[in-house]
């Protein structure tokens, strides 16, 4: 008899078998997933306002954040007449950070001729500054466009290595047609600066050719940048300038140019010797230096040191320091007059007129300017 299964047996259709004696066998699925991404919220959170408030910007500034530092700047530099409130308690608390520490600091106001390499100077001389110990804050004035108010702010490109030192801070600025190619919210700037921690400031100007006495006054040392092999030399720089330095380097020498330095640095030395002692009691001298070999710097820096050392003993220090608070106490009432003059809408509306009028030549530019400066006094009177 055959063993083959008939389907005609008893056996078929076969038994049901329990659930886990079958082959086939379903799990358990994953759990749908929602149709909206759950970390979606994340990016409606809240962000954090950029301007913070005057005990936020105080406490980065403290503390060295340079991020802080340079948006603190920002709302310093503001034309914003809601950020003037702002700036003022961020001044006010820098500089009685500055006047309970009692930190004397080195302000470095740096100028030139065109074509010295002041940013080229400035990052090697400021590297020069950190490697030695101390932390520099570069305030690097750039000239602002008279057509277009626009700035270049290029000083962070032309300073690469000194951009990535962490005991540097470097801050373009432009120099929105001030004298002298200082920016009037400088000095402000400087404040921030040494409440951050920096103890030594350069303030970098334009160059030659304006009245350098912006910086001058908001500075403890002049040094001023010269190039050899230019024709005349001294017929190239005005007296005036001359003057205001403690300290000129000749810069460039370096290969066959280094000759010619050393001629124009006993040129110039002899030059400063012609002019009156300064108050100072400081004798100021020439120097050569080399961006490239670093020749001389070491020299400089020394002279700075030298120099910084004598005003602190006999007095001056403190004295000039007096001085420029008081030259820029009357700059602080001119810059809030004039702030008032052209915030009054009285005036915003008038002014625009009177231009017009101007321009058509049916008024006289000064009757046009007395107009308008009696309207705003009769605004005052109010």
């Amino acid at each position: 008899m055959s063993n083959k299964i008939d389907a005609t047996t008893e056996d078929w259709p076969p038994k049901k078998t329990k659930k886990n004696d079958t082959a086939l066998v379903v799990n358990d699925g994953v759990n749908s997933q929602p149709t909206v991404n759950p970390y979606i919220k994340n990016f409606f959170v809240k962000k954090k306002p950029s301007v913070l408030t005057a005990k936020e910007y105080l406490k980065g500034i403290f503390e060295g954040d340079r991020a802080i530092l340079g948006k603190a700047i920002t709302i310093i530099e503001s034309s914003n007449p809601d950020h003037r409130a702002l700036a003022k308690e961020i001044i006010i608390g820098c500089q009685e950070k500055i006047r309970k520490s009692k930190v004397r600091t080195m302000r470095i106001g740096i100028t030139g001729v065109p074509g010295a390499g002041k940013s080229t100077f400035i990052e090697a001389f400021g590297g020069y500054i950190t490697g030695a110990g101390h932390k520099l804050a570069v305030l690097a004035v750039d000239p602002s466009s008279e057509r277009s108010k626009g700035s270049i702010l290029g000083d962070k490109t032309r300073m690469e290595t000194l951009t990535k030192d962490p005991k540097a801070f470097i801050r373009p600025s432009p120099s929105a047609g001030s004298l002298g190619g200082v920016t009037r919210k400088t000095r402000e700037t400087i404040l921030l600066c040494e409440a951050a921690g920096y103890d030594v400031i350069f303030i970098e100007t334009v160059g030659v050719g304006q009245s350098e006495t912006a910086v001058h006054s908001m500075s403890d040392f002049f040094l001023l940048l010269m190039l050899s092999g230019a024709g005349d030399d001294l017929q190239g720089i005005k007296r005036g300038i001359m003057e205001m330095s403690d300290l000129i380097t000749i810069t460039k020498a370096d290969g066959s140019n280094e000759e010619k330095a050393e001629g124009a640095k006993a040129l110039y030395a002899n030059a400063l010797h012609l002019f009156p002692p300064t108050e100072s009691g400081w004798v100021p001298t020439a120097v050569t230096s080399s961006a490239v070999t670093k020749k001389g710097l070491p020299e400089i820096l020394e002279k700075i040191e030298a120099y910084f050392k004598l005003v602190r003993k006999n007095g001056y220090y403190d004295i000039k320091r007096r001085q420029q608070a008081k030259y820029w106490m009357y700059e602080s009432i001119n810059e809030t007059l004039r702030n008032d003059f052209y915030d009054n809408p009285k005036i915003e509306k008038a002014i625009e007129k009177t231009e017009q009028q101007v321009l058509a030549g049916q008024i006289d530019s000064f009757m046009a300017a007395e107009q308008l400066i009696d309207l705003y006094r009769e605004e005052e009177k109010k």
